[in-house]
């Protein structure tokens, strides 16, 4: 490996330790086998829950039966597919699969890894060209343009390096929503009406005066000042460290969610109590005793987050419009450099983000948005088809298609998880009032150092 990812990757594990998705085509190129040579008789794949082994289950063809714990799924050919799964808390995800990718090259072929999935705030560390730890999927025989044609644009872009090869693919797209408490909509405004809702969260300026609504009818607008995170950060005009850079430059964008959040804090429209996201206070703001108004959610929020965390009934949530077009997350699929099994791999990646119809029985069985542009149309104008228990007979797909179709990617780097998770952790105590506003620069500073010590400075917006 280059020196770029093997620096990248031991910065990782520090930080770690500091801290305490079978046909035969042909396949080509630097990282895949030789198109003659026979592919092992173990697929590893590593990712950080069982999602993708459940949808590669549910979809793919090859699979003939998985193991009652689910660590093994056995194909039709007798290939097997060892699952590696390893929490993303703390890190531990990135730490385990950077520690196989050091030692892939010496690795046993069935002990290699030969598919690993990452996420958006840290997916463009794997896709560095310099890096080559996940392979140009031209090396495998697949063509972009052609195979993965009627994707949605910014999730190719995502999975693409600087140089605009793609190392990646998909099968989900995670565009956002506002989805709120029919209730307590009727309640304040004397409509649950999706588009009579949607004039009231159009734009950042007239969501304040429809909090200040709420508030006075003694509701929260949002829970947490997290929730609004993703909306800013996905609209920001720089990355936070450009390509061969050391600094890391805090756009203006970010600066102003701080701001906007310690104003909505201050004036009662989010709850105090909930400190973040994913933790207890947060969850249960989801309840049916809550009095919080909406969550800002892509599709598998909906599914994955809300529903679980929801004690009432059915068709009391509903979706709209958010007040600005956002994307939060997505699982991408990489075949890794140095896999004996380029065959599996490339008919896998096919399967589960190019197959139409597979990513449709993805969105029916599962509720995601899935990354077929003609397929989400279709979904979106199937009101019977698509329509949700959950969202009282909504169909979300029509709302979700509009927002995937204005998403243009912000600019990423291979330190955007750190730098989000811990910005918004040094500013939660600010927010809270434990410390001022200077203190939590000076915080932030002190963690991004510790976490990435290749870092040299930290750049403030004027």
């Amino acid at each position: 490996m280059k020196k770029k990812i093997v620096s990248m990757l031991l910065i990782v594990v520090m930080a770690v330790n500091t801290f305490a998705g079978c046909g035969k085509p042909s396949s080509s190129g630097a990282g895949a086998a030789s198109a003659s040579a026979e592919e092992g008789k173990v697929i590893n794949i590593y990712s950080w829950n069982d999602e993708f082994r459940e949808r590669v289950e549910a979809v793919y063809p090859e699979v003939k039966e998985t193991s009652s714990d689910g660590t093994v799924t056995t194909l039709n050919d007798g290939t097997e597919i060892h699952w590696i799964i390893n929490p993303n808390q703390d890190g531990v995800y990135q730490q385990k699969l950077d520690e196989a990718l050091l030692k892939q090259a010496d690795a046993a072929a069935d002990e290699k890894v030969d598919i690993f999935l990452s996420e958006t705030d840290y997916v463009n560390k794997y896709t560095d060209a310099e890096a080559n730890a996940a392979m140009p999927l031209s090396d495998l025989g697949i063509d972009p343009d052609k195979d993965l044609g009627d994707q949605y644009s910014f999730t190719k872009v995502t999975t693409s390096d600087t140089n605009g090869v793609q190392r990646g693919s998909t099968w989900q797209c995670c565009p956002g929503l506002l989805v709120y408490r029919r209730d307590i909509a009727k309640d304040v405004f004397g409509t649950d009406d999706p588009e009579e809702v949607a004039k009231k969260v159009k734009d950042w300026k007239t969501m304040k005066a429809t909090a200040k609504e709420l508030k006075e009818k003694g509701y929260f607008t949002f829970s947490s000042y997290a929730d609004t995170f993703r909306l800013y950060g996905n609209s920001i005009e720089q990355s936070w460290v450009s390509p061969g850079e050391t600094v890391i430059k805090v756009d203006q964008k970010i600066m102003d969610w701080v701001n906007d959040s310690k104003e909505w804090l201050d004036a009662g429209y989010l709850d105090k109590n909930v400190k973040g996201q994913w933790n207890d206070d947060w969850n249960k703001a989801m309840g049916s005793a809550s009095k919080v108004f909406a969550f800002l959610f892509p599709a598998w929020g909906i599914d994955f987050t809300l529903k679980p965390n929801w004690d009432g009934g059915d068709g009391v949530w509903a979706v709209t419009n958010p007040p600005q077009e956002y994307n939060w997350g997505g699982s991408y699929i990489h075949a890794c450099t140095g896999t004996d099994n380029p065959e599996h791999v490339k008919d896998i990646i096919l399967s589960m983000t190019a197959n139409k119809d597979n990513l449709l029985k993805i969105s029916k069985e599962y509720s995601d948005f899935t990354n077929t542009q003609s397929g989400m149309q279709e979904a979106a104008a199937d009101d019977k088809g698509y329509a949700s228990d959950f969202l009282g007979g909504q169909n979300a797909f029509k709302y979700f298609a509009p927002v995937a179709e204005k998403i243009k990617i912000a600019p990423l780097s291979a330190y955007d998880q750190g730098c989000v998770e811990l910005l918004q952790n040094c500013f939660s105590d600010y927010f809270q009032g434990k410390i001022d506003f200077d203190k939590a620069k000076s915080n932030f500073e002190t963690a991004i150092i510790e976490r990435y010590p290749d870092i040299t400075e930290i750049q403030w917006p004027e």
